[in-house]
């Protein structure tokens, strides 16, 4: 005969077994109705206003599909109002839930014995536990200390229950996230057929199936993050996660927390522990983008990890091992940076051992068109146009620019021309002009010492004073933006505008 220590001992081992919600709360029953002498039992979950069968025993079937109500039904009303088991007697007026729902042969419900107890998950009524028996005065035998008992552990079965499936549907959740992020990093494509294209191309292959570091160096707006993922596509790690860390963005007061981790109570605000980013890019790549803003302070730090490839979260002594692919990316020259003390030489020497150099847009000759009918049709895309088309003026236009911006200008500017050239026109098909780029032909590359002009001076005579204004604040502040790497705090300090004021003005001229 199974006695109450066996059944608590297979409740107690199913806790940490890894079970489907329903299984679970089926074997407390199960083991419910071996412990305690009754015909039926359930376990019924809070729903709103309404109570929800999740598990039952010695019930008809379609009882899983009923909803009770609690203002219907005063038995499970008390039940969930009561912090201590409920019992019903023989002879109580209430009106039994179940009634018919036991499985007897003439499915009808006769004289019975009927108990339950409420269930508290965190102190809030979660749902409650019912027990039925056919005959009176079946529920006299049960031992009030091993009822109580057995509430507790059904509590706390239910809170395993619930905690394994939000951790469950977690992992789901990032899984899903992940797998995004790879298919958005294969589905990424470097555009260009210019010769230093395919010899940016030949070096991703060559370096990308070793475990070498690799150092992406650029002008602001080429395309290292593309760069970057493209590595991590082509590398054997490449059905593992790829995790980015933007060290521009990240303060030197968390920036240790959010590499490496931390345990809970570490610092005020370290609620719980907290995996770092090389703990979750285990097996994967770790790209460091703009790494040339990371704090001396932290280098130090990022040096050791990338030294031993062991870890330790903040507050803890236990030492961690990671095993990433470190992919880096900067715009600073980082052998000046290391010469002016502003660097690292040892981490500078240990994350350049394969540097990579993405030419800018202006050297890449025709390939500026064949972005440019990358951009717009992800363009119509997105704008609902069923087509966009470049007249031959602004072809020529794109040809002549000095791109300081590089390819993310090339996008915002494409991004403007598309909207200014719809409002333009009543067709499917809308094509850009010279005039909808705005574009100065005549500036110069970054470095050369050239003055931010008003763009399209050569037409100026076909706008109004407004568009000429509107132009020469979107090309300026174009490039303030890429001056700021795009941080929109620093561009609005840098321009003497209030940040508020400056996003309403990026929103009205189209930048946002």
């Amino acid at each position: 005969m199974t006695t109450f220590s066996d059944s608590l001992i297979s409740i107690v081992a199913d806790l940490s077994r890894d079970l489907p919600a329903p299984r679970r709360y089926r074997r407390l029953l199960e083991a419910m109705l071996r412990i305690f002498p009754c015909d039926a039992a359930a376990l019924l979950q809070r729903d709103g206003d309404s109570l929800k069968p999740l598990a039952i025993e010695g019930l008809s079937d379609d009882t899983m599909g009923r909803r009770f109500r609690i203002d219907e039904h005063p038995r499970l009303e008390r039940l969930l109002r009561s912090r201590e088991p409920v019992r019903f007697a023989a002879d109580s007026p209430l009106p039994d839930p179940y009634d018919g729902l036991v499985e007897t042969q003439d499915h009808q419900l006769h004289v019975h014995d009927c108990m339950g107890a409420s269930l508290y998950i965190d102190e809030r009524p979660w749902g409650v536990l019912t027990l039925d028996a056919l005959q009176p005065a079946t529920f006299d035998r049960i031992d009030a200390v091993e009822l109580r008992t057995f509430i507790g552990l059904a509590e706390a079965t239910v809170k395993a229950a619930e905690r394994m499936d939000r951790l469950e549907a977690r992992a789901e959740r990032e899984h899903r996230v992940a797998r995004a992020l790879q298919e958005e990093g294969r589905g990424s494509e470097i555009i260009g057929e210019s010769v230093p294209m395919q010899r940016l191309r030949d070096e991703i292959a060559i370096v990308a199936r070793s475990s070498l570091a690799v150092l992406v160096q650029g002008e602001t707006g080429v395309g290292k993050e593309l760069v970057a993922r493209q590595v991590h596509a082509l590398s054997d790690r490449a059905e593992q996660p790829m995790v980015q860390v933007n060290c521009a963005a990240l303060p030197e007061s968390i920036a240790e927390s959010e590499l490496f981790g931390h345990r809970k109570g570490a610092f005020s605000g370290a609620v719980e522990d907290r995996a770092g980013k090389f703990e979750i890019a285990d097996g994967g790549t770790l790209f460091l983008d703009e790494i040339g803003e990371l704090p001396l302070a932290i280098q130090a730090k990022l040096l050791r990890a990338l030294q031993s490839g062991e870890i330790q979260r903040v507050g803890s002594d236990q030492v961690l091992h990671s095993d990433v692919r470190i992919v880096a990316a900067t715009n600073r020259d980082l052998q000046q940076e290391v010469r002016d003390g502003r660097f690292r030489a040892d981490l500078y020497h240990r994350l350049s051992v394969y540097p990579v150099l993405v030419p800018p847009l202006r050297e890449r000759g025709q390939d500026i068109l064949l972005l440019a009918g990358y951009l717009l049709e992800t363009s119509q895309r997105r704008l609902g146009i069923r087509a966009l088309r470049l007249s031959a003026d602004a072809r020529q236009a794109l040809l002549n620019y000095g791109w300081p911006g590089n390819v993310r200008e090339l996008e915002h500017l494409l991004s403007r021309a598309a909207l200014k050239a719809r409002s333009d026109s009543d067709r499917d098909t809308v094509v850009l002009q010279r005039r909808h780029l705005g574009l100065d032909t005549d500036v110069s590359p970054p470095g050369t010492g050239a003055d931010v002009e008003p763009p399209n001076a050569a037409a100026a005579d076909d706008r109004t004073l407004k568009d000429a204004v509107d132009d020469f604040q979107r090309a300026f502040i174009t490039q303030r933006l890429d001056e700021q790497h795009d941080n929109m705090a620093a561009a609005a300090r840098s321009l003497g505008l209030d940040r508020g004021n400056f996003y309403r003005l990026l929103k009205r001229l189209g930048l946002r």
